[in-house]
């Protein structure tokens, strides 16, 4: 019968040595025997049992859970239960995802004959993939500037709250609306709308753009090329992709 050291059995297995030691530790995974050197000697039916361990692991068994388990007399009819169950979710799992894939599939089918591919579309989508990378690097700005504007606010703000020192917040709360202005003012100089109706490129009011209704990446705006108010897609203006 074949033996395997502590770092045979964890390279066969997929885990780390000290993994393998954790578990002996933990009396889950004693070795079979010990070398006259006092070396750990894994026999087949451990290496059955580790790739066992590691497979409830997957599952989301806790140490202690399957300690508890692997303890119980006749431990594999409980585990057969377990992977029972286990195969039925993967199984209902997989219709499910059929099933949406076939939603996906017919809606696509059914959007493509209604969109009529033209140069205007394919300019529309290379002028998206161009200016998506310039796009993240102004947003990620915004964000990193936000947050900081927030740490000021809520700092102080707990100021108050637990030392009752509240001038601090006053005189922050002022410096974030007063941050904000030219912050906004920043981030809509350098982005621009493409519209889903006529797939033009426009530059719709600073003060339109405030008060419209939106969504992490789109606004309710009017084209001014068709006239027609939907939720436009955000994008980058051409001069600011061009300053990189």
């Amino acid at each position: 019968m074949s033996q395997y050291s502590t770092g045979e059995l964890a390279k066969l297995c997929g885990v780390s040595v000290r993994t393998v030691q954790y578990y002996d530790s933990r009396g889950i995974l004693p070795p079979t025997e010990l070398s006259e050197g006092g070396r750990r000697l894994y026999s087949e039916d451990d290496l059955s049992k580790m790739k066992m361990i590691c497979f409830l692991r997957e599952l989301g068994l806790s140490i202690n859970d399957i300690g508890r388990l692997l303890s119980e007399p006749e431990p594999e009819k409980i585990i057969d239960l377990i992977l029972c169950e286990q195969e039925k979710a993967l199984r209902e799992e997989i219709e499910d995802a059929g099933e949406k894939l076939d939603k996906t599939v017919f809606f696509r089918s059914e959007l493509a004959k209604r969109m009529e591919l033209s140069p205007q579309n394919v300019g529309d989508i290379a002028y998206r993939m161009k200016t998506r990378t310039a796009l993240f690097r102004i947003r990620r700005r915004l964000i990193i500037e936000a947050v900081i504007l927030g740490l000021v606010e809520y700092s102080t703000l707990l100021l108050w709250i637990f030392k009752g020192i509240w001038l601090p917040f006053v005189i922050g709360y002022c410096l974030v609306i007063i941050a904000s202005i030219p912050l906004s003012k920043n981030y809509y100089d350098h982005i621009a709308y493409i519209c889903p109706e006529c797939h033009k490129v426009f530059v719709p009011g600073f003060k339109e753009v405030v008060f419209a209704m939106h969504t992490p990446k789109t606004r309710r705006l009017r084209c001014p090329w068709c006239g027609v108010k939907k939720y436009c897609v955000e994008t980058v203006r051409e001069e600011a992709v061009s300053n990189g």
